[in-house]
């Protein structure tokens, strides 16, 4: 019988209100063990309705009750959140497509504890520490597993009932450095992932993306375990297509030089590069997201030509079909902000854009402040982003780890700051208030003179607000004359 002594900040009070009948469970429990402890703490109720709970739980915090069923308590107390389970049975519904939701939870105070903790996915996670005495319950030799680092299912009867599971096995898969149970693949085959809320497959998606120090490895899982064939399809393409094996020489482990192999480098170097840069986390998402769908027009773009003596495999303007195909992948994803940042303009900026920092890069020498006005206007002022991925695709030929930029994007991020480029000096200058003195009434007329204003302000014709607003004095009288000019030529006679 194994007992563990773990502590954590509200252990006292729900021992004070619960005494033997309240356990930690799955994921905290597994992390433990692991030596890599979490602050995320699941709490297991037994022997209590839930009318008792919340009472005994309310004059400490707020309780929120999850569910229908209410299957799940989440109680916050001084700004920490606890997910209380209540012991239950997913039982679940009759229904032709299956969905996470697809369940009747019956809850049951009584119902034992080895019963609630069948129903959980891995037996990594089927693991309970009554917090009374440190008592480890583990009826599914979950401990064992966590040794071997491997997901076995808890229940392989069960395991097809939540379809999520699936994505689940690639993210911790990947998180945890774990392997996968040979079963779960069979198993997955044959489980319709269809039927998946987009709300469910994003949220995975991405915890799988920001979590993982290797997100390529859980990327990986999604190809083996058929979701990228289920729900991305574009991505899925990207395993079919080939690559000039002389400019993209990695392959994956049996020698296939498909875009797929380069796809999971340049995710990898991209997290990298986004932890080395202290990236927010929605900008980090960004990165990733451009890094996993930047080659996706590559398959539909695809052609052989022969130059400087060999067969060569192109894939020109790969880069502006590949952000329309994003786009459609976006929309069926229902993605546009995340966390207070929209992920999908400035994402969609990034694939458009991904080739243009090496073009400057080969015309180094007549390089001018034109052109990197143009490239900061075309990604909204994303420039470090931009860098970043560009660095991250050139080293996605090698699974050498990087560590900070090369010598390309070193280059482009101090040529940026040579000729002084940034979010701040590609903000229009001239606005709209400035024309209305100018005789300029608001309207689609203003609109066409503002956009010609600052494509000249691009263009590096002024940089001050001096220059702009004589600038455009030009341009409101050519504009004027030719009107007057118009309203004055004789009309052509009507037959």
């Amino acid at each position: 019988m194994d007992y563990l002594q773990v502590d954590f900040r509200d252990k006292a009070l729900f021992l004070k209100l619960f005494g033997e009948d309240v356990y930690a469970v799955g994921g905290f429990i597994r992390d433990y063990l692991r030596k890599d402890p979490s602050e995320d703490v699941d709490i297991l109720i037994l022997k209590h309705p839930v009318e008792e709970i919340v009472a005994k739980l309310k004059p400490h915090g707020r309780v929120d009750l999850v569910g229908k069923s209410f299957g799940v308590i989440k109680f916050t107390r001084e700004g920490k959140t606890y997910d209380i389970a209540l012991p239950r049975i997913d039982q679940p519904k009759e229904t032709r497509q299956r969905t996470h939701k697809d369940f009747k939870i019956i809850t049951d105070p009584h119902l034992p504890l080895e019963r609630d903790l069948s129903r959980r996915d891995f037996r990594c996670n089927s693991i309970a520490l009554r917090l009374a005495d440190g008592r480890l319950f583990d009826p599914f030799h979950g401990r064992a597993d966590i040794d071997k680092k491997i997901l076995r299912m808890t229940n392989p009867e069960a395991f097809p009932e939540d379809p999520l599971r699936v994505l689940r096995a690639a993210r911790f898969a990947s998180i945890l450095h774990f392997s996968i149970d040979a079963a779960i693949y069979e198993l997955a085959q044959e489980i319709d992932l269809q039927g998946l809320s987009q709300e469910r497959i994003n949220d995975e998606l991405f915890r799988l993306l920001l979590n993982s120090s290797d997100p390529s490895r859980g990327l990986q899982e999604f190809f083996k375990l058929g979701v990228l064939k289920q729900l991305f399809p574009e991505l899925y393409q990207l395993t079919l297509a080939i690559q000039d094996a002389l400019f993209h020489p990695e392959t994956d482990e049996f020698g296939h030089h498909t875009v797929w192999p380069h796809t999971l480098i340049t995710v990898d170097q991209a997290a990298r590069l986004g932890r080395k840069f202290k990236l927010s986390r929605p900008k980090t998402l960004c990165l990733l997201l451009a890094a996993l769908f930047h080659d996706v027009g590559k398959p539909r773009t695809a052609d052989w030509e022969y130059k400087n003596g060999r067969l060569v495999l192109t894939n020109k303007r790969h880069d502006i079909l590949g952000e329309k195909i994003t786009a459609k992948a976006f929309d069926r994803m229902k993605l546009f902000s995340w966390e207070g940042v929209d992920v999908r303009t400035i994402t969609l900026n990034l694939i458009r854009c991904h080739h243009r920092p090496s073009e400057l890069w080969q015309n180094r020498e007549v390089i001018t402040r034109k052109a990197l006005n143009r490239l900061a206007a075309d990604v909204d002022g994303e420039i470090e982003l931009l860098i970043l991925l560009d660095v991250a695709d050139r080293s996605g030929r090698s699974p050498q780890p990087i560590s900070d930029l090369d010598r390309e994007g070193q280059w482009l991020k101090e040529k940026f700051e040579e000729l002084n480029v940034s979010r701040e000096t590609i903000k229009p200058i001239i606005m709209g208030r400035h024309l209305l003195p100018l005789g300029v009434e608001p309207g689609p007329a203003m609109g066409k003179i503002l956009k010609k204003i600052y494509e000249l302000q691009l263009d590096n014709e002024f940089q001050t607000l001096e220059e702009g607003l004589k600038i455009a004095q030009k341009i409101v009288e050519k504009t004027r004359g030719r009107q007057e000019k118009k309203e004055k030529a004789p009309k052509k006679s009507q037959r």
